[in-house]
């Protein structure tokens, strides 16, 4: 008997991106606090590359986020990168969710607004800055989304 299920789909896009990050620990069993490499975020949470593992469900702070900000989350993922156990990519679910990440030009599919702090830090509220993609704080590596070789 074969069982259907509807093909699952993302929430929305993530974008590939290096956007640096202090990620701290919220659990005093689970001591941690290290500037982390964001490698891919969206409005629900990133994947970030860290020197150590985390526990799943572990409370962590993302500090140094662009503007200034910071935003709460749990460890959703903890994946070791390679053989030698050098570097882990975390995923982090954000427990509020939205464009913490100052894209100036987030995909419709995010369905939140760009940063507001970068167009108040511009001077002029309601007015987005001109957008470059090698301007700081991110690099987009792709405008069409996450991409994985041999899934449609």
């Amino acid at each position: 008997m074969e069982i259907l299920t509807p093909k699952a789909t993302r929430r929305s896009t993530r974008l590939r991106v290096e956007i640096p990050v202090i990620v701290t620990s919220m659990d005093r069993r689970h001591p941690f606090s290290a500037e982390c490499v964001a490698l891919v975020v969206g409005p629900q949470g990133c994947g970030f590359r860290a020197s150590q593992g985390l526990p799943l469900e572990t409370p962590v702070l993302l500090g140094d986020l662009p503007g200034g900000g910071s935003a709460s989350g749990r460890v959703a993922s903890c994946l070791p990168l390679g053989n030698d156990g050098k570097y882990y990519l975390i995923g982090v679910a954000l427990y509020n969710h939205g464009n913490v990440w100052g894209i100036i030009d987030p995909p419709a599919d995010w369905n939140c607004p760009a940063d507001p702090s970068a167009a108040s830090s511009a001077g002029e509220a309601g007015k987005t800055p001109s957008k470059s993609k090698n301007a700081w704080p991110y690099n987009l590596f792709s405008d069409q989304g996450e991409a994985h070789s041999g899934r449609k």
